[in-house]
């Protein structure tokens, strides 16, 4: 593993242990020539993906830009880590299984949504006006209707006025 600070090829493992999950394996570093240490994750890949961009231009598939996406969509919202990085695996192993290596960009984006429905209604709001590339207020109405109606839940709608009650004199 190449030393981010200096480059040398020649780092050494400390220490190496499961994730709490035991999705992957974190391992402490350390460059014999600079001192620097750092730690590396070390996940299972099944198959090599491929991303066809709405272009038709293809990317590998990256797993942490996945992650940083949905990170942003998540920013300030109170859902705890590891179920945001089982969502994530989550993810990754759906595409994996898919019969074919190159995957659409639109079931990634799709597959996020669903994800997110599941985990928090304003990262999946977040995430779909950057996704379905909201122009207008209507575009989030639309979609806040739909999350309304398939959630049954109350949560998005305005809570009802309370009415005063007046004490009598």
């Amino acid at each position: 593993m190449r030393c981010p600070y200096c480059g040398s090829l020649d780092t050494q493992v400390k220490d190496s242990r499961p994730t709490d999950d035991s999705s992957s394996i974190r391992r402490r570093r350390i460059c014999p020539d600079c001192g620097g240490r750092f730690t590396t994750f070390e996940r299972v890949q099944l198959r090599e993906l491929t991303v066809v961009k709405r272009s038709g231009r293809r990317v590998p598939f990256d797993r942490d830009k996945l992650q940083q996406s949905v990170e942003v969509a998540l920013r300030k919202r109170p859902v705890e880590p590891e179920r945001v990085e089982r969502m994530i695996n989550g993810i990754v192993r759906q595409l994996e299984s898919m019969g074919d290596g190159e995957v659409p960009s639109e079931t990634v984006g799709e597959l996020v949504m669903e994800g997110l429905k599941g985990l928090d209604d304003v990262a999946y709001v977040r995430f779909a006006s950057v996704y379905k590339n909201f122009r207008e207020a209507k575009d989030f109405e639309e979609i806040l209707g739909k999350l309304a109606e398939g959630d049954g839940d109350d949560e998005l709608q305005p809570p009802a006025k309370k009415k005063r009650v007046q004490s009598e004199p």
